[in-house]
């Protein structure tokens, strides 16, 4: 092997056993060292001029990197394994340093570049946030700390941030392009910096920092509205033929995980991550699978579907074959034997789900003109929150699968699809009943606005009255007494029509009741909804009861 040929030579020691993390680490920095010298083109034109056919273009130092850190990278798999060496294998051999999260090369004052650099080191060194979640914090707060140099330059310390810069900062920041896509940043993104600024604020407050401002400076009227969309679920004709192409995959690893995927709705880093010990079954011998912590810092076990559960355990057994060593999971803190482990590494998610599923697309047939995927991983979670909301499951069922942290997550699939609604729906309109009251005629020419159209689709059973429904927004507060009667969001239907005319019957013995005592405010109050109630009967060509209606 190259590599471990190299370093016996650098060591001058042909003990393989004595190879260390640190010699790896060195032999990496060489090869980059090596590929960014300003006469690499020079000596290795002159290394290999011999060769017929050998030719150094501007992108050799490229190859030559590449492919010799992938041997660094492949003897360094090797020594884990056999258990020589302690670090785990990283893309790049480099050796773990105390923090990656610094603010990289911008140049900023120390008092601000000191307080960002541990308030980013809180959080990840102990625990509060993942990883990924550090990262996007480091990032926004980098966004903020280049504007002020440049826009701000007079800005020595987070202390003198106030209101007035922030507000010029909110104003920048749509107009900001992104480093991924070179387009302005999007409303949910900028949503999310300006609540990651609100929270830097607050938290440093709290915990009584110097140099910082102090208080927060941001509420949530601050943040953009961000547009709610329904979930991006695969209709059945796009399941069914992607998921026959997903069984016709020839590598057990993707067909496990895209099946896994399927069945159970789990996160993409979550199936990854999965352990051998992670399927068993419950005591009727239905397949339970065990997903690990996660984004929502939370193990939980989950129903799977058979042919899921006998692909992952093909999977498993293949991976204790291979016997690869254990490694630290940071989110699940402890030791962990993964599944989906090749060669030694865990796999990444472009092997492990884009290159899958980009076959998979290909065979279904789910490509546009240029070859890419018309749908993403990622509905198959979608599909899996829509098939249970579909089947009746109750909100608690849907969080448990999915993992959910709130039920409002977990309702968004709820405005799919609402079998409840649906049958209300149908038997009030299309079985042709007749309605009535205020709300009657906007229903039925459809002048409702979107936003009670969407209220009426989540929340229509929830308010059912004695008489009908009312279609009263939340923010419009509760009906009150028999105000629903003239009330303009009040519906009925005939199958109401009964109650109607027994609460008729009520009220007219209450007009004779006040009559006999002389209360002609409630004689007055009586005999009014007695006559909106005979409305609402006449518009729903219902007749009175004999004796309802006094003479």
């Amino acid at each position: 092997m190259w590599a471990l040929g190299r370093l016996c030579l650098h060591r001058g020691d042909a003990d393989l056993t004595a190879i260390t993390d640190d010699d790896l680490f060195e032999l990496g920095a060489a090869v980059r060292d090596f590929a960014a010298r300003d006469d690499f083109t020079v000596l290795r034109r002159d290394l290999f001029a011999h060769q017929s056919g050998w030719n150094v273009d501007g992108a050799a130092a490229a190859r030559f990197q590449a492919q010799h850190l992938a041997k660094v990278h492949a003897a360094h798999t090797l020594l884990f394994n056999v258990g020589q060496v302690e670090t785990p294998p990283r893309k790049g051999t480099r050796a773990p340093r105390a923090s990656t999260l610094h603010l990289l090369q911008v140049r900023c004052p120390s008092p601000i570049a000191n307080v960002v650099e541990r308030y980013l080191a809180l959080r990840l060194d102990a625990g509060l946030d993942r990883k990924q979640t550090v990262r996007l914090t480091r990032n926004a707060l980098r966004r903020l700390v280049v504007w002020l140099a440049d826009e701000h330059p007079e800005v020595t310390n987070l202390a003198q941030l106030d209101r007035k810069l922030i507000e010029g900062y909110m104003q920048w920041l749509p107009t900001c392009l992104s480093t991924r896509t070179r387009q302005p940043l999007s409303s949910s993104q900028v949503k999310y910096e300006l609540n990651i600024i609100n929270a830097f604020c607050r938290e440093t407050a709290v915990w009584g920092w110097n140099d910082v401002p102090g208080r927060p400076l941001l509420t949530g009227r601050d943040t953009p509205r961000r547009p709610e969309s329904v979930p991006r679920y695969l209709p059945d004709h796009e399941l069914d033929v992607l998921m026959n192409a997903v069984g016709q995959l020839t590598d057990p690893l993707q067909r496990a995980a895209m099946l896994v995927l399927r069945w159970s709705g789990a996160r993409r880093d979550e199936v990854r991550r999965l352990t051998c010990d992670c399927l068993d079954s419950y005591p009727d011998g239905h397949p339970r699978l065990r997903i690990p912590v996660g984004k929502g810092y939370t193990e939980r076990v989950i129903p799977l579907h058979p042919d899921a559960a006998a692909a992952l355990q093909h999977a498993i057994d293949l991976a204790r074959a291979h016997r690869a060593a254990a490694r630290y999971d940071d989110c699940a803190d402890r030791v962990v034997d993964y599944v989906f482990v090749r060669r030694g590494k865990l796999l990444s998610p472009k092997t492990l789900f884009d290159e899958a599923f980009r076959t998979a697309c290909t065979t279904a047939g789910l490509v546009d003109t240029d070859g890419n995927a018309l749908v993403s991983a990622h509905r198959f979670r979608h599909t899996v929150g829509t098939q249970l909301a579909e089947g009746g499951a109750r909100i608690q069922t849907i969080m448990a699968i999915l993992g959910h942290r709130s039920a409002a997550m977990s309702l968004i699939y709820s405005r799919i699809s609402d079998p409840a609604v649906r049958r209300q729906y149908e038997a009030a309109l299309t079985a042709g009943n007749r309605i009535a009251g205020p709300a009657a005629d906007a229903l039925l020419h459809d002048k409702l606005d979107d936003k009670t159209v969407h209220w009426l689709q989540t929340n229509f059973l929830k308010t059912e009255l004695e008489l009908g429904h009312c279609l009263r927004l939340p923010a419009e507060g509760p009906c009150e007494c028999d105000l629903v009667l003239t009330c303009p969001k009040f519906l009925t239907s005939s199958e109401y029509a009964p109650r109607i005319r027994s609460r008729l019957a009520t009220e007219t013995k209450l007009v004779e009741d006040a009559r006999e005592r002389g209360w002609d405010r409630e004689i007055e109050r009586h005999q009014a909804t007695r006559r909106r109630l005979q409305h609402l009967l006449d518009e729903l060509d219902e007749f009175a009861e004999p004796g309802s209606t006094p003479v």
